[in-house]
């Protein structure tokens, strides 16, 4: 039990942070620049370093003459070798962390290197500015009165030459410092559990009696926890569990399939919900207004951001612009510098800024996760705000869904192919279909074009998947809970055949 005056303390200790906030918000390029040339100082020495020769850079146009846009495959051999045990490769600090991505679109996972910068000045410092900006915002907050509730991935570590590899969450947790389980539940042996069905258990009766006031996770898995709840309490929603649940901080994917879900099953006029914009490779973005859908660009987490506006963007040979030529409402990839060393490296989001004082984005989907295969660039954007206007017409509800393309055969147009699992399935199919097919055009001027008189695109094929399938899916390649997703777009049909194998 948290004693009351427990909250007044910790709400004052972290509304001190605010005015630091300020500082990067009135002058941001100032901030960026002096990132920027303080990392490349602090890594000069290492073998990236001298090779790219960060002892002659004195400006960011000095860096990105000298230092390439990079992905992933790039720098691999790089990691391989720290993760072999050798050190001050591209970053001077001992690396032992490395985050192993969920690998939803790749059979190949990613290993990112985290040091311990990023993990406390970066990821830690974003969680606590996380509950700062809520308290900011919330005078009357009572949070710390109470426990949040904590939902990760698969917690297992993986120790290899010296160095570990496991899911991000799991390195958080096991980084954590001890009096973070006194507010936290569930305890830390409970949120390391391996097994994701076992761990689920576990969580509920370790919680169900405790005084939970915040709630943190994916939402598609977070649902999944709180349906389990209501099912084994018996109870009609998650007030009669948690009478003094406040927030939910959620983040991975896109909320707004599941936003009536979770308004139904917390049915509270000013229930709060904060959306954060974090990945292996760091903490970016945060959402630092109540009942908003932009998120405020956090620029003092050792973290120097490019971007490449995705109507010219070609990958590694893209031309990147700092934050100060932005512009409000074009698409751009993200590319990040990092205090984990990471150089120029693209990490495979788009983004829109909303507002460029300050700056505040919108995720916008993924430099790989469109469909593009007849022109007609539909991004993960548009799908789902598409999805979202045909559920509100129906008065549906859906748990996950992807999109493939279907290809042109002989004279058959081409057209999408989409898996789509309901939780409240609207009462014609067809009639979802259209309003689906209707809201895309109405978004996508590019789409369309290609639907004009099905010249191209024949009206959308839609399924609606068994109960549970997108959850088998995931459970047969051991991607069950926290940062697993299943892919939204693709311009193959790899995942959709899968799918409907199954």
């Amino acid at each position: 039990m948290t004693i009351p005056f427990v909250n007044t303390i910790i709400s004052w200790l972290l509304k001190k942070r605010k005015h630091q906030m300020e500082l990067f918000i009135k002058y941001p390029i100032d901030v960026q620049n002096e990132l920027l040339m303080r990392l490349i100082q602090f890594a000069k020495s290492t073998e990236f370093g001298e090779q790219h020769h960060f002892s002659l850079i004195r400006s960011y146009e000095d860096f990105a003459a000298q230092v390439p846009i990079q992905q992933y495959e790039s720098i691999e051999p790089l990691i391989d070798r720290c993760r072999r045990g050798e050190q001050h490769l591209f970053w001077p600090t001992k690396i032992k962390w490395f985050a192993k991505s969920s690998g939803t679109t790749n059979a190949k996972s990613k290993f990112i290197p985290v040091s311990d910068e990023a993990i406390e000045y970066c990821h830690f410092k974003a969680g606590k500015d996380m509950l700062c900006l809520y308290i900011n915002n919330n005078e009357n907050a009572e949070l710390f009165n109470g426990k949040g509730l904590r939902l990760g991935g698969s917690s297992t570590i993986y120790e290899d030459n010296n160095t570990y590899f496991g899911d991000l969450s799991a390195i958080m947790i096991e980084n954590m410092p001890f009096w973070a389980d006194f507010s936290s539940a569930p305890k830390q042996e409970t949120a390391l559990m391996s097994e994701w069905e076992t761990k689920i258990e576990a969580i509920i009766n370790e919680t169900i009696h405790e005084n939970i006031t915040s709630l943190v996770g994916v939402p598609s898995w977070m649902l999944v926890l709180l349906n389990k709840i209501l099912e084994k309490t018996g109870k009609n929603h998650m007030l009669e569990v948690w009478p003094n649940l406040e927030v939910y901080f959620h983040g991975g994917v896109n909320f707004n399939p599941y936003r009536e879900q979770f308004k139904k099953i917390i049915p509270k006029e000013d229930f709060k919900y904060y959306e954060t914009y974090n990945a292996s490779e760091g903490f970016f973005a945060l959402q630092d207004q109540n009942n908003s859908l932009d998120l405020l660009l956090m620029l003092d987490y050792g973290i120097f951001y490019e971007f490449i506006p995705m109507d010219t963007y070609c990958g590694e040979d893209s031309k990147a612009i700092p934050l100060s030529q932005v512009e409000k409402h074009t698409n751009y990839a993200v590319v990040i510098t990092t205090n984990g060393g990471l150089w120029r490296y693209l990490i495979g989001d788009t983004v829109k800024f909303t507002s460029l004082d300050p700056y505040r984005i919108r995720i916008t989907g993924r430099t790989k996760h469109y469909i593009n295969v007849f022109g007609e660039e539909l991004m993960i954007e548009n799908a789902e705000e598409a999805l979202k206007i045909a559920c509100l017409q129906t008065n549906a509800t859906i748990i996950d869904y992807t999109v493939g393309p279907i290809y042109m055969e002989g004279k058959s147009k081409g057209g999408h192919e989409w898996i789509i699992e309901f939780s409240q399935a609207p009462k014609k199919l067809e009639d979802f279909t259209v309003l689906l097919d209707d809201a895309l055009k109405s978004i996508n001027s590019d789409y369309e074009a290609k639907r004009y008189n099905n010249m191209t695109l024949a009206i959308p094929k839609v399924h609606q998947a068994k109960k549970g399938l997108f959850y088998r899916w995931l459970k047969q390649r051991g991607k069950i809970g926290g940062q697993h997703k299943v892919p939204r777009l693709s311009n193959t049909r790899d995942v959709v055949e899968e799918l409907l194998a199954l």
